[in-house]
């Protein structure tokens, strides 16, 4: 039975509670920074880098670095499922009319920067083109937490617009992992996985909800989607679609509603800062090189304004043309300077763009560091560039209310 009925839990409501998640990420990857461009870098490193198998599971190499993103991230990625499960079922994506635009400005602020980087690097004559999808990833931690800071005074539709298309924009990073970053195939270990994921759906849609149940089936699905061959939190992923999003009869809340409580802080308060910690861990000379080599270097530049150009120019430039078009619109609160200011928050691309830059350039540990630095770069350019055109568009807003409120005064 789900519980807590005096809570809420609509993701409108609950953006404050994304400055949590977004201060102890930001504080876990400055933290990581530090360390890795002090003399501790050495100890940061052998700690990362420690291997941890599991042989008697076939996990047969896995740093604490990996585990930390196959692993530990998973419970982040359990929590999106069942965001997008419940936007899906409850939420604004119900809507295809009010989804339709958001939906279509997260395929276009993908698309464009992905073509960024593309252009950056295959110009460059490197072979580094593995890492095209990095910069196409929207962090909603950092992007609503930054909103609910700084966005005071915006109309609901910014909001809602901006939710859809990190929503949107998750999902569609979680196909792209998918497809794009799978190693070989083991179709037995696959096929094991989503059997285990489909008694789970059983069990949770006829309400039961047991801990010491469902856990251990999620870690035997997370475990056999390890083992083939495709990224294990996608396990995760459909393990959160699975829980239903409507309350069963008698029940005030939903599974859904009861189990993202629950997790949500697990996620904030352990998973994403741990991630963060081990992935932002980047020193800013990679290699042999210096920090001017690294900023200089295609792979970086291509994280680097995938995000802090592609990203908004992909978003406004999909809005600027379709939003005139009958099946797609623009909420009336909103106009096309909104967009270009959600655009740059849309840049922020953290999480997934660290763990996508990961599954790239495991192989090649100086291309990594350049990945990353280019994300950490790309998002903290990005940030700024956010809160200097929140400020202006909340200001307007908050001037056109006291104009309009003049307006019907007698």
């Amino acid at each position: 039975m789900a519980r807590r009925p005096d809570d809420t839990f609509s993701l409108k409501e609950r953006l404050n509670s994304r400055k949590v998640g977004g201060t102890l990420l930001l504080v876990a990857a400055v933290l990581a920074i530090i360390i890795a461009n002090s003399p501790l870098a050495p100890f940061y490193e052998s700690v990362r880098d420690f291997d941890l198998p599991i042989p008697a599971l076939g996990i047969e190499h896995m740093s604490i670095g990996h585990w930390a993103s196959d692993g530990v991230l998973a419970i982040f990625f359990f929590v999106v499922g069942i965001e997008l499960k419940r936007e899906f079922v409850t939420g604004a994506l119900r809507d295809p009319k009010t989804a339709a635009l958001p939906i279509a400005a997260a395929v276009g602020g993908m698309a464009v920067p992905a073509i960024t980087y593309a252009i950056v690097v295959g110009t460059s004559g490197i072979d580094g083109m593995q890492g095209w999808a990095i910069p196409v990833a929207t962090d909603i931690a950092f992007a609503l937490g930054l909103l609910a800071v700084v966005g005071k005074g915006l109309p609901s539709a910014f909001r809602t617009f901006l939710l859809t298309l990190a929503v949107m924009d998750d999902l569609l990073g979680i196909v792209v992992i998918a497809i794009f970053y799978t190693a070989a195939l083991n179709f037995l270990a696959l096929a094991g996985s989503l059997v285990v994921i489909g008694l789970y759906a059983l069990l949770v849609n006829r309400g039961i909800n047991k801990i010491w149940l469902l856990i251990p089936l999620a870690l035997v699905a997370w475990w056999l989607m390890l083992l083939s061959g495709v990224h294990a939190t996608i396990a995760a992923v459909l393990l959160g679609l699975v829980v239903p999003a409507l309350p069963r009869r008698g029940d005030k809340i939903s599974l859904a509603e009861d189990f993202e409580h629950d997790w949500n802080a697990i996620s904030q308060g352990v998973a994403l800062p741990v991630f963060a910690f081990f992935a932002a861990g980047v020193p800013f000379a990679p290699g042999a090189g210096s920090f001017t080599d690294a900023i200089a270097h295609p792979v970086f530049l291509g994280a680097f304004l995938g995000l802090l150009i592609g990203k908004p120019i992909g978003i406004f430039l999909t809005v600027l043309v379709l939003h005139r078009l009958p099946m797609f619109r623009l909420e009336r609160q909103l106009n096309m300077a909104d967009i270009a200011a959600l655009g740059g928050l849309a840049g922020i691309g953290f999480t997934v763009s660290l763990l996508i830059g990961e599954l790239a350039f495991r192989s090649d540990e100086t291309f990594l560091e350049y990945a990353h630095l280019g994300v950490l770069f790309g998002s903290l350019a990005a940030a700024v560039v956010a809160v200097g055109t929140l400020r202006v568009r909340a200001r307007a807003h908050r001037n056109d209310a006291v104009d309009t409120t003049h307006m019907e005064l007698p």
